[in-house]
């Protein structure tokens, strides 16, 4: 009974005694004498007045505690729902996520892991109440955890596994505190959660910057220091003496070569941040080539190499943007000359494919090894560096070709024998 309920009881008690008390006196005050069932029937009708008082009282009571732990009850079947809605939703988005995340327990044992986790360190079904290491064999990722767990320390750092040294995450471990929002210092660890994120991409992204930097500044630097020493040499005092026009011709040729790099620089810099807007429309590959081969007919005659079209494109209709469609094509032809025989010959065909039109560029020059043959279409890779540079080339002419035939949805590879020559192959979207 709470202290309420007791006050109230005594002072019904109490009220009833001084009733009792005050009739009484009255009695006694008008001369009567009190008798026994005068004073039996008093204290009977007194007894029962209190009696349905305290029934009312009780009654009153039960009902606003009844209500009270109704009230309570729902109350705490929301709260339940809510917190149980919250974890359901917090674990979903877990695991959803992308990182891989790895709960403990305060004893070192693992209690949840996600999805992308088991992806990403190909672990078994059943890793709940097994120790880290016996999955993940890495020094440093062991000795972060316990250092969580014993004082509540954070570390990031980057990790690779024996298992698959080309793979490289970022580890982020995380205590859990039992009391949150205190001080690491002094409060007890409940356990420890470990976010590993693959940042594999972000790394040969960066390794691609620093080459294509390390590259760009060495393609500079050889035509630049060339004009500057000829420049200097004329100014010495060649500028009249007979060397003086040869001089002049090699410093065009390298300044045509920097003008050549620089746009195709730009180029390639337009098409990977998006910038490039195509004008798709329904073009006759024929027409398109017929342009092209004119355009080059000279360069093959130098070299005394032939042009063939196969007379089945001539019924081809591709959809394309013929700005662009030429610039792939010029490009992959005058490779085919340059790297061509004496006497040589080019051929170019096309064929209708389930995924659209395929076009083949065949030429019969020095061929690619094989080996060559993966890195073919990257920037500033070269089969043989010196011959490259000779012809003039900038080393991104085939990645320039490989981004223009993705941006048209299509793709694009090379098959080459070493001696025999090289076929160029890409796809381009059928025009219905």
């Amino acid at each position: 009974m709470s202290a309420k309920i007791r006050w109230k009881f005594l002072l019904l008690i109490a009220s009833s005694l001084t009733c009792f008390g005050l009739l009484q006196w009255g009695l006694i005050s008008m001369g009567q004498k009190p008798f026994l069932p005068m004073t039996f029937l008093t204290l009977l009708g007194i007894i029962l007045l209190t009696f349905f008082i305290h029934q009312r009282w009780m009654q009153s009571i039960e009902a606003r505690f009844t209500k009270t732990i109704d009230t309570l009850q729902a109350e705490w079947n929301q709260t339940l729902k809510r917190v149980s809605r919250e974890k359901e939703d917090c674990l979903r988005m877990m695991q959803e996520m992308s990182e891989g995340i790895l709960i403990l327990d305060e004893r070192g044992r693992i209690r949840w892991v996600n999805e992308a986790l088991r992806t990403l360190f190909a672990f078994p079904e059943e890793a709940t109440g097994k120790s880290p290491l016996e999955l993940i064999r890495h020094s440093e990722l062991e000795e972060a955890l316990k250092e969580a767990l014993k004082t509540g320390k954070r570390s990031s750092f980057e990790m690779t596994l024996p298992s698959s040294p080309q793979k490289i995450f970022e580890a982020n471990i995380i205590p859990m505190s039992s009391s949150p929002g205190m001080d690491a210092e002094g409060t007890e660890v409940s356990g420890a959660i470990a976010v590993f994120h693959d940042i594999s991409r972000l790394k040969e992204l960066e390794r691609m910057r620093q080459d294509f930097v390390a590259n760009v500044s060495h393609e500079l630097r050889t035509p630049l220091t060339t004009i500057k020493g000829y420049t200097e040499t004329l100014l010495d005092g060649a500028l009249h003496e007979e060397v003086a026009f040869s001089f002049i011709q090699i410093i065009q040729k390298h300044t045509d070569r920097l003008t050549k790099l620089v746009e195709d620089l730009l180029t390639i810099s337009k098409i990977e941040s998006r910038e490039l807007r195509l004008n798709l429309e329904p073009l006759n590959l024929s027409e398109v080539l017929r342009d092209v081969l004119e355009f080059i007919q000279e360069a093959a005659q130098k070299k005394r190499v032939s042009l063939q079209k196969d007379v089945s494109i001539e019924s081809i209709w591709v959809k394309a943007d013929r700005f662009y469609l030429e610039q792939i094509l010029l490009n992959l032809l005058d490779n085919a000359i340059k790297y061509n025989r004496e006497g040589g010959e080019i051929k170019v065909s096309a064929q209708l494919k389930d995924q659209g039109v395929e076009v083949s560029i065949q030429d019969s020059g020095i061929g690619i090894p094989s080996e060559d043959l993966p890195r073919l279409f990257e920037r500033f890779y070269r089969v043989d560096k010196g011959r490259s540079k000779e012809l003039g080339g900038t080393g991104l002419g085939l990645a320039i070709v490989k981004h223009l035939v993705q941006a048209h949805g299509g793709r694009i590879w090379a098959k080459s024998q070493l001696g025999e020559g090289s076929t160029f192959f890409f796809t381009l979207p059928r025009s219905l």
